[in-house]
């Protein structure tokens, strides 16, 4: 048996591309960023390394996101690995991407941005979560 997922976050390396496909369906493309930290063996530092991941949605839902995201966003994927190869003028090339199932999306957009404001002819209006309310939990409300 083997098993194909992928759990990644980070921030959008470029604004998101939306294409479609001759059948029509829709095809999103993005880059992502993810920190591997590691000792820098020099100095003894903790430092960020980054790793560049492509990542590429289909379907509905890749329009609907491709409006939501763009470069710099912090975003969690889940999916799982493909390998394509291709050659193109004669050399033999390939890569390892991530094919999106599931994204959340880990920051808003700021309430200032034009973008956001429905007045200016884009974006959704803004959501907040209600705060939970504070509960008061005594010891014998704990069942074990």
């Amino acid at each position: 048996m083997s098993i194909n997922r992928v759990n990644i976050t980070g921030n959008l390396t470029r604004d998101p591309e939306l294409r479609a496909t001759q059948s029509g369906s829709q095809v999103l493309s993005f880059g992502v960023a993810v920190n591997d930290r590691r000792r820098n063996p020099q100095t003894g530092e903790w430092e960020d390394y980054p790793n560049y991941v492509d990542c590429t949605m289909f379907g509905t839902r890749a329009e609907a996101v491709g409006r939501y995201i763009s470069k710099g966003s912090k975003v969690a994927i889940e999916g799982k690995l493909r390998y394509s190869s291709w050659e193109r003028d004669g050399q033999r090339r390939s890569k390892l991407e991530v094919i999106v199932d599931d994204i959340e999306f880990m920051n808003a957009r700021p309430a200032s941005s034009p973008s956001a404001s429905p007045a200016a002819g884009g974006g959704e209006p803004q959501y907040t979560a209600p705060e939970a309310p504070a509960l008061e939990i005594a010891d014998e409300d704990i069942p074990f």
